[in-house]
């Protein structure tokens, strides 16, 4: 009767021993913990270690199922087998071998773990790559040897899988079928199939929404109170699978550690003998708000006759602001732009969210002003509250609390979904009066930052404001004038509370997006985006540089010397308040249609392909980069521009490897 059940339904069979691989990814989890007990020991309850496994099943499923995708498609399909048995052995072979093969390395990461810090990723075969064999083999040995206990629970686990492995029956050429008992067969099969391929394509990526990204090791982040807990939310294959695309960062070897940073240092001591100041801190990060957009920037620009589609911006920045001409973002991905803006770390080769990378100990402005001034911290998106992984990233770094389209829709005095624009997220103006109403009861001092989606595809407005707003030449800027009025009613509000002129306020894009103009397409003006600075009480935070060069990674280190900040911290950007010589100021990215970086100084821009620099350009004359001047620029302003461009990124890349990105 048994066999007759697994017989017409094979899924079953499926099900089965897809449990059992659960239950030995969940006993790994916990061989892990007990075995790494003592770094855990001191902080970890009970009910917070239960929740941290069960998290953890999300990311588990993601290895099943890319463990096991060759058996899901063996059950399921309607195959024809002439020899039952053979078949049968066949598919507990691969069962047994690709299960234990990702039970081997979970356990293997309860040794690993302690000296790295993370799970096991891709970057384990670069490490070791230059290890002969004789000495891989002696390592392998000691190590076996020394955690004998681990050997025999891996035997034990993968015995468990053959043993209890359920046979997956299919229908032989041999059997004696009716014509009724095969269509039976086939339809069972046929439905199953359908439902398994959506099941298995949302248990890959984390999730039904369009609007989650595949969940990566980022996404642990979101779950733990400290890095070393990301060990217990994720698995060893997890992170396997998800950095198989991925190569560790290549540090360069451009200069010794003590030249580099005499050029250039991440490190930021204060020596300010001023007192701290505990204003609150907001920062808007206005999703694909290119300075194309804004009339401010572009007064010259079509004779004088481009308007923009920023007038509030535009009022703000004339009359109460600070800004700079000539200010770059340092990614061209919304996932670029929240490390940049809020804890000056760049995006070099590859984003942030994306990398083993992901797992470090990481800094920010609500690290720093949370934990060592008592700060309340909060992250506004009005997306699916994992969308892009920007939940994860804000727990990573310091963010207290966090509020998505989940806290909005809790809300009783707005609208709940009737908001929600029908692709991304709540619209941008009811989300940023929600922003509004909740800082207003949070407690003072508070640094928060929102992240704006309006202004993004498909360009869609509510039906009030349709034809409302000028149309552009592309669709954005519609929506760009649509999100500059939710900013208006938003400052509008904020203005009357009682936190308003004890405030900063940061303004930035993620990105820039949409050009229509000759010199914001080249590969220099894909960069431009505002960094705006509003301080309501602050009468001297005002005016237009026209010569200093800023970029997003600033803005942290801005804002900790804007406040007086005492406390030594690690920053990638610079102190924009302060009076260097426009030539000593710089902007460096990576540009991906030529996998090279793009570094502006003084009065060039250097293209920068990793060992040579192949063009350089009189940006400030020459907005369109129509003349290469490499061949006749001064010599010492090249060398001295590519010795600093070198010592950033070796520095870069260093520390993001060696996982150095705080002081200790």
């Amino acid at each position: 009767m048994k066999n007759n059940i697994f017989r017409n339904f094979p899924i079953l069979s499926l099900l089965v021993n897809i449990a059992i691989v659960y239950i030995l990814f969940t006993l790994c989890r916990l061989i892990f913990l007990l075995d790494n007990w003592n770094m855990y020991s001191d902080s970890l309850s009970l009910s917070h270690a239960l929740y941290l496994f069960g998290v953890g099943v999300m990311f588990d499923t993601t290895a099943i199922l890319y463990t096991n995708m060759l058996i899901i498609v063996l059950t399921l399909l309607p195959l024809h087998v002439k020899e039952r048995t053979t078949f049968h052995k066949v598919t507990r072979w691969i069962y047994v071998i690709f299960n234990g093969i990702a039970i081997i390395a979970n356990l293997a990461d309860c040794v690993y773990f302690p000296f790295t810090g993370k799970r096991t990723t891709t970057s384990v075969f670069a490490e070791f790559g230059n290890e002969g064999a004789g000495n891989m083999t002696k390592i392998f040995a000691e190590q076996i040897i020394a955690n004998w206990y681990l050997v025999l629970i891996a035997a034990l686990f993968i015995g468990v899988l053959w043993h209890f492995f359920m046979p997956i029956y299919s229908r032989s050429y041999n059997e004696d079928s009716t014509h009724t008992s095969l269509l039976k067969y086939y339809v069972i099969q046929t439905l199953s199939l359908a439902l398994a391929i959506p099941l298995c394509i949302a248990g890959v990526r984390g999730g039904f929404s369009h609007a989650v990204r595949p969940i990566t090791i980022s996404n642990a982040n979101q779950f733990v109170d400290r890095p070393a807990e990301t060990g217990i939310v994720l698995n060893t294959p997890f992170s396997i699978y998800r950095t198989l695309n991925k190569k560790p960062m290549s540090v360069p070897n451009y200069m010794s550690e003590e030249e580099a940073l005499t050029l250039f240092s991440p490190i930021h001591t204060p020596n300010d003998t001023a007192t701290f100041q505990p204003k609150n801190v907001v920062v808007l990060i206005l999703e694909s708000f290119s300075k194309q957009h804004f009339g401010f920037y572009n007064r010259t620009l079509r004779n004088g006759t481009y308007k923009g589609f920023t007038p509030f911006l535009d009022s703000l920045i004339t009359n109460h602001a600070m800004t700079w001409q000539y200010s770059y973002a340092n990614g061209r991905k919304s996932i670029e732009g929240m490390p940049s803006a809020l804890s000056s770390l760049p995006n070099y080769v590859e984003p942030l969210f994306l990398t083993p990378a992901s797992l470090n100990h990481m800094s920010g402005l609500a690290r720093e002003l949370g934990e060592k001034e008592g700060y309340t911290t909060a992250f506004f998106h009005g997306a699916q509250n994992n969308s892009m992984g920007f939940q994860a990233f804000a727990r990573a770094t310091g963010f207290q609390h966090y509020y998505g389209r989940t806290e909005y829709n809790q809300d009783p005095n707005y609208n709940g979904d009737a908001d929600y624009d029908g692709t991304w997220a709540i619209w941008d103006e009811e989300f940023l009066q929600f922003y509004a109403d909740r800082m207003s009861e949070m407690k003072e001092p508070f640094m928060t930052a929102v992240f704006t989606a309006s202004s993004h595809t498909p360009f869609n407005l509510p039906e009030r404001y349709k034809g409302r707003f000028p149309k552009g030449e592309v669709p954005l800027q519609e929506c760009v004038a649509y999100s500059d009025n939710a900013l208006r009613l938003f400052f509008e509000k904020a203005s009357k509370q009682p936190w308003f002129n004890n405030t900063l306020f940061v303004i930035t894009a993620d990105h820039t997006s949409s050009h229509t103009d000759a010199c914001y397409l080249t590969s220099l003006g894909r960069y431009c985006v505002p960094i705006i600075f509003y301080a309501p009480a602050d009468t001297t935070l005002h005016g237009y540089n026209t010569q200093s060069i800023v970029e997003q990674i600033d803005i942290m280190p801005t804002v900790l010397a804007y406040l007086h900040y005492q406390h030594p911290y690690i920053a990638f950007g610079k102190n924009m308040l302060n009076t260097l010589a426009a030539d000593k100021t710089h902007a460096l990215h990576w540009v991906p249609e030529s996998s090279g970086y793009e570094f502006v100084s003084g009065n060039y821009v250097l293209e920068f392909d990793g060992q040579n620099v192949n063009a350089a350009f009189e940006y400030r004359n020459d907005s369109t980069l129509s003349h290469n001047v490499v061949e006749t620029m001064p010599a010492d302003t090249l060398e001295e521009m590519t010795a600093q461009m070198k010592s950033i990124i070796q520095q870069y890349m260093q520390r993001m490897n060696n996982n150095q990105l705080v002081v200790e």
